[in-house]
């Protein structure tokens, strides 16, 4: 069962940096060149230059974007920039941002948590991880001996309980405020009342923890921990035994799952017709109009009839949308092509368009990385113009998101969703804590 404790956090020193929200970053993995650089360029201490530094020329093994990291996170704890906090805390963190017109706030907590490899305990997680990713963030950890960034966690609890022994700690207390590019508000509450941590970490004691965002991270921090055992004993309350974490119940009022829907690269052009004779008797499908922008109308009625077998699928060689739903006979498909996987599994939108769809009816096991995006108006602005290259998508897909439900049930199947099932928004910012791991 995952064990929560206290740390004591690397923060930024205001007195320094000024503003907060010139010095924090959205998570590496999802900036991009151009962010990068907007970053770079909005403060000499923004924690890009540690999560996400540039490559340079003339890198090599020893100088190299992990080298230059390492360099930056000591000069800034030896300038004062960063500063270690004066006592052991669990930091309350809670997100304010706007989505469909209403104001939501997610509430959660960072700490420290106990590793345990996936499989081996009550820590799960529910997406596939990639070796090079691992491997870049292995190089980072082993040059900072630190979590830049933090796990995601959720976990079940439905009088949300651990947060709510938190949250009437901070009544009255003003936060640390950071705003983000996206205009979504972070504010942070250091909490180091002895007691108070005791009684958090004795709610948390029985509950599993389902990874929902950073599995290469945690991966990597049992990677490195493993390491230094090779070297030496460490003892159970070593920094290294623990990975930082922001844990969020997943009955929070602001846990949102939003869709990831995918622009498809790589498949030989063809027409409705063509799809729909490809479908077969496995889908029934009908009509959805014209034009990149019906993609607006058909995710409304996908969206309203919250079936996970029902997608939307746009062809570029006729400029036209087709809504495909599962048909008995796709089931019976589904659990043959599947038989891997338990009924759950077989039963999400993204596993039915991988599996059954793609790899099966359309033979395509190959195809490039496509580009997923998760607003509606995002799937039209690709339809509209195209690849990077200005070339058409073949085929895009509206596909409904994995739930909290289907994330719990399929993690303790001991399984894992195909990639991009799920996209929790708003992101956890890098830079509002860093946990050492000397």
């Amino acid at each position: 069962m995952p064990r929560i404790a206290a740390f004591r956090g690397l923060r930024y020193d205001l007195g320094h940096v000024g503003s907060l929200s010139d010095v924090i970053a959205p998570p590496y993995d999802v900036i991009g060149p151009e962010l990068q650089d907007e970053l770079y360029k909005r403060h000499p201490a923004n924690v890009i230059r540690l999560i996400l530094n540039r490559e340079e020329p003339g890198d090599d093994d020893a100088t190299n974007r992990y080298s230059r990291a390492a360099k930056f996170l000591k000069n800034w704890q030896s300038e004062g920039v960063l500063q270690t906090d004066p006592s052991p805390a669990l930091y309350v963190y809670h997100q304010i941002f706007e989505y469909g017109g209403e104001t939501f706030t997610r509430r959660g907590f960072m700490g420290r948590m106990g590793l345990e490899r996936f499989g081996e305990g009550t820590i799960y997680p529910h997406e596939e991880t990639h070796a090079a990713a691992k491997a870049d963030r292995l190089k980072l950890t082993r040059a900072c001996r630190a979590n830049l960034s933090q796990i995601f966690g959720i976990y079940p609890d439905d009088a949300n309980e651990a947060q709510s022994i938190l949250e009437s700690e901070i009544v009255g207390v003003a936060p640390l405020e950071a705003t983000d590019h996206l205009g979504v508000v972070h504010r942070l509450w250091p909490v180091t009342d002895v007691n108070v941590i005791g009684r958090v970490a004795s709610a948390m004691s029985a509950k599993p923890m389902f990874v929902a965002d950073g599995h290469h991270r945690y991966e990597t921090a049992c990677n490195f921990r493993d390491e230094l055992a090779t070297n030496a004993a460490l003892d159970a309350n070593h920094p290294a035994n623990f990975v930082m974490t922001m844990c969020v119940s997943m009955t929070d009022p602001g846990m949102i799952v939003l869709p990831t829907h995918r622009l498809f690269r790589g498949l030989p052009q063809l027409t409705s017709i063509q799809l729909r004779e490809k479908l077969g008797d496995y889908f029934d499908c009908e009509p959805g109009g014209t034009g990149p922008s019906q993609a607006h109308s058909i995710w409304e009625g996908i969206e309203f009839e919250n079936n996970q077998g029902k997608l939307g699928l746009y062809t570029s060689a006729d400029d036209t949308w087709t809504i495909a739903t599962l048909s008995d006979n796709g089931r019976t498909k589904m659990a043959e092509v599947a038989s891997d996987h338990s009924s759950d599994w077989q039963g999400l939108g993204v596993s039915i368009l991988q599996r059954l769809i793609l790899e099966t009816l359309l033979g395509a096991e190959s195809l490039p990385k496509p580009n997923y995006v998760h607003l509606v108006e995002e799937v039209v602005e690709g339809l509209t113009e195209g690849d990077d290259d200005g070339s058409k998508y073949p085929l895009a897909a509206l596909v409904m998101p994995a739930t909290l439900d289907h994330i719990r049930s399929i993690s303790e199947h001991g399984e894992r969703m195909p990639a991009k099932s799920t996209y929790f928004y708003p992101k956890l910012l890098s830079g509002l804590v860093i946990n050492p791991l000397d």
